[in-house]
């Protein structure tokens, strides 16, 4: 497993452009006071300083928002050179029959899949599978699927990526919920290379549940300035609720008998209501909230990052869960082996 993230901070940017949407008035005071609880300590974007001066002319400074052509110009340049600087961290690639791709955050054809296989000179014939705009659980999903692809074929060597530019699709607002919201993402990349051999993470059990009666919980909508992301205030105690309810619980089984848990950090508040609904004790969600404090919250790349900390303690069982549009969730049993998975 190996991560990157770009090298432009951009947390204090964001603080004087959502500070710009909202001027002197007592949400802004309020917006302060939320950014200063909300467990992130630094965010990162592929977009250059230039770009993020909040200068006449730069990108989030114009006269007009950025269009959603603009912003996948920059996807198309700058989402194959994230995810190739994480790829590149494998110890080693070899060969790779199959390439999963995970990103919600853009588009462009040929696919992103296709460029990653020609610029790392993979067999023109090597299977691809793209899974898209499923949100942040989608590198659960990207994991589960490889899982899949080696149990059929054990002969299998399976690149997962992960790649997300969350800091391209700010959307100009005087409303406080979506700039909380918005204050939450940032850009990253994951890599994992999953196959049946030799020590690492065993992938086993999939979990997915998609709660009732809320569908506009979480929304990712695509506009003519980018994509705009609806994320309600209720997800926090429904995701709590959910985990406490009797059958899941019972899918899940006793807590205490997971020794590891890889949690997306989708924001403080979401990290929280999971470890309230499973009455976790806190240093089980140590990893996440580190991921959220270095990074924040890079969509489908984040739970992937968590995995990749705990896999250098070799936990003997884990479940991985992540949460996005829906609300719905997707969890990944796990647990190191020291030979061949089987």
């Amino acid at each position: 497993m190996a991560s990157a993230v770009p090298t432009n901070p951009c947390d204090g940017c964001y603080r004087g452009w959502a500070h710009g949407q909202l001027g002197e008035s007592r949400e802004a005071a309020i917006l302060e006071r939320m950014l200063h609880r909300s467990g992130i300590g630094e965010r990162y974007t592929v977009l250059s300083p230039t770009d993020t001066a909040l200068e006449p002319g730069s990108f989030y400074a114009a006269s007009a928002p950025p269009s959603t052509a603009a912003r996948m110009s920059v996807y198309a340049s700058e989402a194959p050179e994230l995810a190739l600087a994480a790829i590149r961290l494998l110890p080693e690639l070899g060969r790779v029959t199959h390439l999963v791709l995970a990103s919600c955050t853009g588009f462009t054809a040929p696919g992103l899949d296709q460029v990653l296989a020609r610029r790392l000179g993979l067999d023109p014939g090597v299977e691809r599978t793209v899974i898209g705009f499923m949100g942040c659980y989608a590198g659960v999903t990207a994991l589960r699927s490889a899982a899949h692809i080696v149990r059929s074929d054990p002969a299998a060597r399976v690149l997962v990526v992960a790649v997300e530019l969350c800091t391209l699709h700010l959307q100009p607002t005087q409303s406080l919920e979506r700039l909380l919201a918005m204050a939450q993402f940032a850009d990253g990349a994951a890599a994992v290379l999953v196959s049946a051999e030799g020590a690492g993470l065993a992938l086993g059990e999939g979990l997915s549940l998609t709660l009732e009666d809320s569908a506009e919980l979480i929304t990712w909508t695509i506009g003519d300035t980018g994509f705009a992301m609806e994320l309600s205030g209720e997800v926090p105690g429904r995701l709590a609720d959910a985990l406490a309810h009797p059958a899941l619980a019972a899918r899940i089984g006793d807590p205490a008998q997971t020794e590891a848990w890889a949690v997306h950090p989708g924001g403080r508040s979401i990290i929280d209501a999971v470890q309230r609904g499973l009455a976790l004790p806190e240093d089980k969600l140590a990893h996440s909230r580190a991921v959220l404090e270095r990074y924040g919250n890079m969509s489908s790349a984040s739970v992937l990052l968590v995995l990749q900390r705990l896999a250098a303690e070799k936990p003997a069982s884990g479940l991985a869960l992540a949460f996005g549009p829906g609300l719905a969730m997707e969890g990944l049993r796990f647990g190191w082996i020291d030979g061949d998975a089987g």
